[in-house]
Order: structure tokens, then sequence, then C-alpha cells
């Protein structure tokens, strides 16, 4: 029985796989990279690269929706001409009967976090570092200008609590990769202000693990805030966080990051006191968790509704999978938006139309099998 579900199983999934990821690497990106060609004179050879890094992004996708409709159309049909009923008479419960879609999932849902972790951060990040560098794209996470970075410091009050201050503004107007260019930087000592340094150039030293600064100027500050003394230096080093390099060269969206990119941007937010940004990372990352079990999820989904007594074509199983894919979306972005605005937790954000899911086909198997 399992070597006959199985051999149901594969031919329509890997079918799917291949109808779904081309689909939706044309309908997304065709006609948008087609106008930067001709509007924006992108070159072809250039919309040909984004072209081949969006279709792992588009395989990742594809592959939970393949098993949802996969399932439904094997389940379907067993159902439609009586292949389950013939199993039960021997005796084989319907649970056992999903076995194989099960396995299926579980295996399709190995593959995806595979993708999803080793191969789609990377390639979305190289489909957009192309559009940044030839069309000059304006990107929200992409730090190649205007680099803002504030440290703080945990300070101890003689009460026994703490608070944050303030300790070191970071600016630069511009980052090539190596070096920030136009910089200003503003250090308190304690509460008050302390200096200001404003320089043409730094890079981060990593054999020496300091800034690096050249043609520049420090002002200092005395503690009844009145200008003391300007020195201007060549070349001066300067013992300040690494963490503002850090953050410049991590510049990605989620999409781009890997769960460890992710929790080290975590980080440097955290670092900055940046806690709006915090949280939504939060989601993301365990988000970013959860969407590989989306393929056992369909699977269990698929298998129970196709396993209903019932007449169910192709069509009607293309419909089902359309409408049960929206459907997990839609909820997927309301807990995920609750879940940045606090309402939810960043772990219940991502997992409920999880459970959601495994618990209405979990329903429906049981209600059949009664």
């Amino acid at each position: 029985m399992d070597r006959y579900l199985t051999s149901q199983l594969i031919p329509p999934f890997v079918l799917s796989v291949g109808i779904f990821t081309s689909m939706g690497v044309a309908l997304a990106n065709l006609s948008d990279l087609s106008n930067k060609v001709f509007e924006y004179d992108l070159p072809v050879i250039d919309a040909l690269k984004i072209l081949l890094y969006r279709v792992p992004e588009f395989f990742a996708y594809a592959l939970p929706i393949s098993v949802l409709l996969t399932t439904l159309m094997t389940y379907g049909r067993l159902s439609s001409e009586s292949e389950l009923i013939a199993l039960r008479s021997c005796g084989i419960s319907l649970w056992r009967a999903t076995v194989p879609a099960v396995i299926l999932s579980v295996i399709v849902s190995g593959i995806t976090f595979v993708f999803s972790e080793g191969v789609v951060p990377e390639t979305n990040y190289r489909a957009t570092e192309i559009l940044v560098k030839v069309l000059h794209e304006e990107r929200n996470f992409w730090q190649n200008k205007d680099i803002f970075y504030p440290n703080y410091e945990e300070v101890k009050l003689a009460n026994g609590q703490t608070f944050r201050q303030l300790k070191t503004l970071f600016y630069a107007e511009k980052f090539d990769g190596q070096k920030m260019r136009s910089l200003t930087i503003i250090n308190w000592l304690g509460d008050h202000l302390n200096e200001i340094v404003v320089s043409d150039s730094a890079q981060w030293n990593a054999n020496q693990n300091i800034w690096d600064f050249f043609n520049g100027t420090v002002y200092l500050i005395d503690t009844d805030k009145s200008y003391k003394e300007a020195v201007p230096f060549k070349h001066q080093q300067f013992p300040l966080p690494k963490e503002a390099f850090e953050f410049a060269t991590q510049g990605r969206n989620p999409y781009e990051m890997n769960l460890f990119q992710a929790l080290q941007y975590k980080r440097l937010l955290e670092a900055s006191g940046d806690n709006k940004n915090v949280r939504f990372f939060d989601v993301r990352i365990h988000q970013k968790i959860a969407f590989p079990f989306v393929c056992l999820v369909f699977g269990i989904m698929g298998a129970a509704i196709g396993a209903k007594p019932q007449q169910m074509s192709r069509g009607t199983s293309l419909g089902l999978t359309v409408g049960i894919v929206f459907s997990y979306y839609m909820l997927n972005f309301f807990t995920g938006s609750f879940g940045m605005i606090g309402l939810l937790s960043p772990m219940m954000a991502a997992w409920l139309p999880n459970l959601f899911g495994v618990g209405i086909g979990g329903w429906i198997l049981k209600k059949l099998e009664n």
C-alpha cells in the first residue's frame, strides 16, 4: 500500500513544483524586468541574472503549494474511485493511509528548510545587489548611504536600578563595503557631551580591532558645553565600537538573511536601542523557522480534505488549493502583524497558522474515521 500510494504522489508533485515555480518566476518578475530593460536601460544580461537569482525563492514557495495540490488530487481520486473504501474494508484506517503523504511532507519540509536557509537569502541578495549597483535603486535595508548607528551603555544608579544612556552617535554619508565616507561621530562622557569627530573617511581595522580615521578634526567640548579645542589629524585611530561597521555590512532585508544573519542583526538592533525593528526581526525569525513546516500542514490538510467521500476533479483540486493557500497566507499576515504590534508573542504569531491548519486537518480525519 505504501509503495502504491507513494507512486501516486510523486509524479504529480514533481509536475506541480515545475509548474508553480515557472509561473511564480514569470508572473512576479518578467513584466517588471522588461520595464527596467526598456525604460531604465538595465542590461539584458543583468536582467537574466536577476531572473535566475529569483528561481530558488519561488521554488521554495512552490514546494508547500505542490504538496497541497498533490495530496488533494491523489486522495481525492482514491476517494472518488472507492479505493479508500477498499483499504478500510481491509482494516486499514484513514490515519494509516495518510502516512505516505505525511512522510512526503516531512521530506519536502526538510528540502524547503535547506533552500530557504542555504540558497534563497543569498540569491535574493545578489538580485538586489544588481538593481542597487546598476540602477541605483533605493532599498530600505541596503546600507550604502546615510549610515546611522547609536551606541548605548548601561548605567547603574545608587539604588541598584539601571538605565540605557547614549554613548556614541555614529553617522556616515556613504559606504562602499569597506570605507565610510563623510563621517560625524558624537561622543558622550557620562551625561555630558565630550567630543565631536568629523572625518573624510574611515574604515575598520580588523587586525587591531580599531577604527582608522583619515583627514579630519576632533572638536573637544568642555563640561559646560562650551567649545574647548579643535585638533586636526591626517590619520588617527579611535576605539569606537565595531557594531557600526557590522550594521552597515549586514544591511539586508529579512528575506535576504538566513537565521544566523537575522539573529546577529537583531543583536545589533538591540544594542542600538531600535526596539521596533527588534520585534519585527523577532517575528521574522520565528516565521523563517515555521515556514518549512507549512509543507506538513498542507500535506495533512490535503490528504484529509481529499479523503472525504466526493467526486473531485483536477479543477476542483486546483480551486481548493488556491483557496486554502490564500486563507493560510491571509491568516499568516494577520498573526504576523499582531506579533509586530505586540498583541501576540513572536512565536505565537509565527506558529499559530500552522497549528490551526494541522488542527483542521486532524479534525477532518477524525470525523471521517468515526
